[in-house]
């Protein structure tokens, strides 16, 4: 694609209705826009696109993107940093096990003492139920009121890189695997999305990515079945969200205790293990107690609860069930792989191996959404920031 084609390209996009995005923070995908969800994966493969092309899409000179994960990461933050690295940001993670926020710091302080210089703020924080998602919103609110105040000389935008209630990062990333996947969004209208508990041999895992699938996928006018067994259920207001969604999208909303169900006839499945969510409810309740001796017996209980529904398992019997037999397979990653990672998981080798690549495709535009977010919060005229990137055509190498 030669530089006139990729303005061409530019200049079809709908990316017109995104001044709320100007030096605002992405949190939750249910708070945007339609135009404004369109406008990040839009931005996403244009960003692509211009680094196939080798054109340098850097728009800082310098700058810090402050990276603070509460919780393990291999795709999010590897994908957080590369974000920030072809934009321009010089990556610097917040340990806060070095910072004064053990002697007593508020959120408010922290928050502003790491913003002098910093454009972006990207935040993990998923451990605590009930408390990640507003623990983002304090930091947003800290660092508004600092640049308000003329403390921060700059409003650094908030990236919500998975929290108690969404992993948007994710989502938007899955989403854009399934647009390119079917050849455009309006081909996801009434496609079936499985969105399944699975069996794992581990316990604790959050929430928000089933949530972040319900309350993304609902607003393209699919067909999204959610299946758990009995006691695996998820936030009732993310609930509300996916019901809301579908009706306004004139899609389909549904929860069935079956993974057999929720496979059959399916488009695209995805099985994922996550934690009951009373038990996310007591988890937290003993962390903040650090109540170890709690934990591990709350721990033994889940484990044990898991395994009476050891048969919910991607199998190829399962598969062979779905539409023409061919489902496309998805996973947030890492998947619980039997007889690879554990003896008995989310899914069998066979097939993850089957849809190995197209997982790896799909975890890859998670750089790119990331950047998207980034860019859409820095540029109140997003076309006219492209063009001129593209104009300049500077090689990235």
């Amino acid at each position: 694609m030669n530089k006139t084609e990729l303005i061409k390209k530019i200049k079809s996009l709908s990316l017109k209705n995104t001044d709320n995005m100007f030096l605002n923070d992405f949190l939750l995908t249910w708070d945007k826009t339609h135009d404004e969800i369109m406008a990040v994966f839009e931005t996403a493969e244009i960003l692509q696109l211009m680094r196939k092309e080798n054109i340098s899409p850097k728009v800082f000179d310098s700058g810090l993107a402050v990276s603070l994960f509460r919780d393990n990461s291999t795709r999010t933050r590897f994908s957080f940093s590369s974000a920030c690295n072809l934009l321009g940001l010089t990556v610097q993670d917040l340990d806060e096990g070095k910072s004064q926020i053990a002697h007593g710091e508020t959120v408010r302080e922290t928050s502003n003492m790491v913003s002098f210089l910093s454009d972006v703020i990207g935040i993990r924080d998923d451990m605590y139920l009930g408390a990640g998602n507003k623990y983002m919103r304090e930091v947003a609110q800290s660092v508004n009121q600092g640049y308000q105040e003329k403390v921060l000389p700059q409003r650094p935008t908030l990236v919500n890189l998975q929290c108690d209630i969404d992993h948007p990062t994710q989502a938007m990333s899955d989403a854009l695997h399934l647009i390119n996947w079917f050849k455009g969004i309006k081909n996801l209208k009434n496609k079936k999305i499985a969105m399944t508990w699975a069996y794992s041999p581990s316990y604790g895992k959050p929430l928000s990515v089933p949530q972040g699938i319900i309350g993304l996928m609902t607003r393209f006018g699919m067909n999204v079945k959610l299946a758990y067994p009995k006691g695996y259920n998820l936030m009732d207001k993310v609930i509300k969200v996916a019901e809301n969604n579908s009706k306004n999208s004139n899609g389909k909303f549904e929860i069935v205790n079956s993974m057999d169900k929720a496979f059959k006839d399916a488009d695209i499945v995805y099985p994922k293990s996550w934690a009951p969510y009373s038990v996310m409810e007591q988890r937290t309740k003993l962390l903040k107690a650090n109540d170890d001796k709690g934990l591990k017996n709350l721990e033994k209980k889940c484990l044990e609860n898991n395994k009476k529904f050891v048969s919910w398992e991607c199998t190829k019997e399962l598969m062979n069930t779905t539409k023409n037999g061919n489902a496309l397979y998805m996973h947030c990653l890492p998947a619980d792989i039997t007889g690879v990672s554990c003896s008995k998981g989310e899914v069998q080798a066979e097939v993850f191996e089957k849809y190995r690549i197209p997982q790896y495709i799909e975890a890859g535009y998670k750089p790119y959404i990331i950047a998207a977010m980034i860019f859409l919060s820095k540029f109140k005229n997003p076309s006219e920031k492209l063009i001129e990137l593209v104009n300049k055509a500077k090689p990235r190498i």
